[in-house]
């Protein structure tokens, strides 16, 4: 079954990386079908009942790039002929029952189409209406949804992320507040990126305010932060106290970090880079090359560590032993361009 997940415009490939990063953390049997500007198609094996319960809930909750997840009823070229053929030759049964009533909402994705989309919802929606259905524009059963991008991607609307969740949670909302921090929103796609689970051990060595230790201890993993300055570690348990998460904070040096081999699953963190800190390392190069060694030691086989810098770190993190898996690059504004990069231990 295939099912298209629309993502926000905040990057080119993140959005959809966390797609497929909790796809895989949930163990679904799942496949790229196609992928175009903001909507990502991925095929699903298994009982659809299970997959549309993981997705309605479990990763609905856990994804922060993500405007909706839909379930597909057929892909198009872009054009008004062809996304209507495609709409009168559906079959209804498994997308709307009998006595539901719809509505159908067009979105288009900036300017690959220059036609209206209310024209088309009127049309599609007139298919629909002759199949035997009633349309209700204010609450309708059923929301078929069209995404126009380089292809049209028509669905049902099966679940929609609340992202406004993360907007409460910016950083100025928090009990302490310290500027120059992640948004929760990207915290959170970092953190999927790391592939944590419920229940796993989760380490921010540089974790400033816990912004993302945040948000690893809402998806459910048992958080460890470190930090150079008292100042910084006291706000983190201010901020993480407010969320009642399961956490473990102490005020220590990067570079020799008091946990033993073997003993983190997944390691996200957003180091000093051309701001001030106080770090314990006599330069910037020394601080990546010892905090690298240093996660590379405590991480377990196979675990991921996603590295956020404003300067590739590949250079330390190879030399640490660790893989590198991807790098993306963020420009957040002219004088900011961050390095993320996604290290993975061996398994060996």
């Amino acid at each position: 079954m295939l099912y298209a997940f629309e993502l926000s415009g905040e990057h080119e490939e993140l959005p959809a990386a966390e797609v497929l990063a909790c796809l895989k953390i949930e163990e679904l049997d799942f496949k790229p079908f196609i992928r175009v500007d903001q909507c990502l198609v991925v095929d699903i094996a298994g009982r659809e009942e299970e997959i549309e319960r993981t997705l309605t809930c479990t990763i609905t909750e856990r994804l922060a790039m993500t405007h909706h997840i839909l379930k597909v009823v057929g892909i198009a070229e872009n054009s008004p002929e062809a996304i209507l053929e495609l709409a009168e030759a559906f079959e209804p049964e498994g997308y709307i029952k009998e006595g539901e009533s719809f509505v159908v909402r067009a979105k288009r994705i900036k300017h690959h189409v220059d036609f209206p989309c209310e024209y088309l919802e009127q049309k599609i929606g007139g298919c629909i209406y002759r199949k035997g259905f009633r349309a209700n524009l204010k609450n309708a059963d059923v929301e078929f949804r069209l995404i126009l991008s380089e292809k049209a991607v028509l669905g049902t609307l099966i679940s929609s992320v609340d992202r406004s969740a993360y907007e409460a949670r910016t950083p100025q909302n928090k009990p302490f507040f310290h500027p120059g921090v992640l948004m929760p929103r990207v915290a959170r796609a970092l953190t999927n990126l790391s592939g944590i689970k419920p229940g796993e051990l989760f380490l921010d060595p540089f974790c400033g305010t816990a912004g993302i230790l945040v948000e690893a201890g809402l998806v459910g993993a048992k958080v460890v932060g470190i930090d150079a300055q008292e100042k910084l570690v006291l706000g983190a348990y201010m901020n993480l106290e407010a969320y009642e998460l399961d956490y473990f904070l102490m005020e220590g040096d990067a570079c020799r970090i008091p946990l033993k081999d073997y003993t983190i699953d997944a390691v996200v963190t957003d180091p000093p880079y051309g701001r001030s800190a106080a770090i314990l390392a006599s330069s910037l190069e020394e601080l990546y090359s010892g905090a690298l060694s240093e996660i590379q030691r405590v991480l377990k086989p196979g675990g991921i560590a996603v590295v956020v810098s404003d300067k590739a770190s590949v250079e330390y993190g190879e030399k640490a032993g660790l893989k590198v898996l991807e790098i993306y690059v963020q420009r957040v504004h002219r004088s900011l361009t961050r390095i993320i990069t996604i290290f993975q231990k061996d398994e060996d």
